[in-house]
């Protein structure tokens, strides 16, 4: 007969660290490859309106954002402006703008494109009704205001 030993205390054994580079790395590549990056640089001020209903949209790869504000570089001066992905223009090139966003979406979303403007609360509204009156004559009709969020009031309705 075999005796056993109560007493046998053997040490843990090591936890083996040879795929952890290969976890890290995994990781390294599933984030860079799920996150978005900004793809226009904001050149206008932009303090966004604060707004009690808001809702978010889903698809966000429909929306086309219309940013009006100061120019934060003096040169261009100190009315408001408008900026179109990443240069200033006018309400007059909206049409043209409008068209060749559309191209860029695939065929069966090019009806579905959302137009989103960015409006600095300070700006007038004279800026804000030509370039909406430019996007119904490029049939683009919908229009989000793009808003921070803020709690509502009782006295509100």
């Amino acid at each position: 007969m075999g005796k056993f030993k109560k007493g046998n205390k053997r040490g843990m054994a090591a936890i083996s660290t040879a795929s952890l580079p290969d976890i890290v790395f995994m990781l390294l590549f599933f984030f860079m490859v799920a996150t978005v990056l900004r793809t226009e640089e904001e050149k206008v001020r932009l303090i966004r309106p604060e707004a009690s209903e808001l809702y978010k949209i889903e698809k966000k790869h429909l929306i086309r954002y219309v940013n009006i504000g100061v120019p934060m570089d003096r040169r261009y001066g100190t009315e408001p402006i408008m900026q179109l992905n990443d240069a200033f223009s006018s309400p007059d090139l909206i049409q043209d703008w409008v068209s060749t966003e559309r191209l860029t979406l695939a065929e069966a979303e090019q009806s579905k494109m959302w137009v989103s403007l960015k409006v600095d609360k300070d700006t007038k509204m004279g800026i804000v009704t030509d370039v909406k009156q430019e996007l119904r004559k490029a049939s683009a009709l919908k229009v989000l205001y793009s808003a921070s969020s803020r709690e509502r009031t009782n006295s509100e309705y």
